[in-house]
C-alpha cells in the first residue's frame, strides 16, 4: 500500500493534546504493563491462556492443559517485548528493517514458516479478498512506507500508521500484527507516549475494523478509530 503523508498530516490532532511527551513515564507505565500486554496480544490471535496462566507462565512456572504452541507464542510474545525495552532503553530503536525484522525474528519463531525475514510468497488474509503485495516488492513498498512515516509529525499518529502500514502489507507469513503492534509501541515509548495495548474484549470491534480496512484504499478512518481508542485507553495519565 502506498501512503501520503500530506494527506494524514491533515488529521486533527487537537484531541491528542492532553498527553504530553515524558520519556521516563512512558517507558515505566510499558514495563509495568507489559503482563497484560503480552496477555492481550496472544489473546487477540486466538490465544486460550487467561491472564493468570500467562502471568505464570511469565514468571517461568509451566502451566498444564494447553498446546505447547499456546505456551510458545506466549513466551515469543514476552522475549519479543523484552527486546523492544532494551533497544529503547539503549536509545537504539529505529524505523529500519533491521529493528523490524529482528523484532519479528522473537515474536514469530518456531511459529511461522520463516521468521526475522521478509517472506518469499503470497499469503492469504481471511476474510477479506484483499491481495497481499507481491513478495519482490517487499523490500521496496518497507522503505518507501518508512519514508513517508517519518514524516507524519504528530508522534502518536507516526506509531498508528505504522502498525496499520505494516499490517497491511503482510511483510512475514505469520505474526504481522503482533510485530507491528511492537513497532508501534516502540514509537510511542521512544516519544515519550503510553502504549496501545488493543484488549481481548475488544476482539471483534478490532477484528471488524481491520477487515474494513484491508478491503479499503483510505487508511484514515482506521487511523481516526485508533486515535479515539488510544484517548479512551490513556485518558487517565494525560496532563
Amino acid at each position: 500500500m502506498k501512503l501520503n503523508s500530506h494527506n494524514i498530516n491533515k488529521i486533527d490532532t487537537s484531541k491528542l493534546s492532553i498527553f504530553k511527551s515524558n520519556l521516563k513515564l512512558a517507558f515505566y507505565l510499558a514495563k509495568k504493563d507489559k503482563i497484560d500486554f503480552v496477555y492481550n496480544t496472544s489473546a487477540l490471535e486466538g490465544n486460550a491462556m487467561t491472564y493468570p496462566e500467562v502471568q505464570t507462565l511469565i514468571e517461568g512456572v509451566t502451566v498444564g492443559g494447553h498446546k505447547l504452541s499456546d505456551e510458545q507464542q506466549i513466551l515469543n510474545q514476552n522475549r519479543s517485548v523484552d527486546y523492544l525495552f532494551k533497544l529503547i532503553q539503549e536509545k537504539s530503536f529505529k524505523l529500519d528493517i533491521d529493528t523490524f525484522t529482528t523484532l519479528h525474528s522473537f515474536v514469530a519463531r518456531e511459529e511461522a514458516l520463516e521468521w526475522g525475514v521478509f517472506r518469499k510468497s503470497a499469503v492469504n488474509i481471511g476474510g477479506t479478498d484483499y491481495e497481499v503485495p507481491h513478495a519482490d516488492l517487499l523490500k521496496e513498498i518497507f522503505n518507501d512506507g518508512i519514508e513517508e512515516i517519518k514524516k507524519i509529525a504528530h508522534p502518536i499518529i507516526r506509531a498508528i500508521t505504522m502498525f496499520l502500514f505494516a499490517a497491511k502489507c503482510q511483510f512475514f507469513y505469520d505474526g504481522n500484527k503482533r510485530t507491528s503492534r511492537l513497532m508501534m509501541n516502540g514509537i510511542l515509548i521512544d516519544n515519550g507516549y503510553p502504549i496501545l495495548n488493543i484488549k481481548a474484549k475488544d476482539r471483534l470491534e478490532f477484528n471488524s475494523m481491520m477487515v474494513i480496512f484491508y478491503d479499503s484504499d483510505d487508511i484514515i478512518p482506521s487511523i481516526e478509530y485508533l486515535i479515539k481508542y488510544y484517548i479512551k485507553q490513556n485518558k487517565k495519565f494525560s496532563v
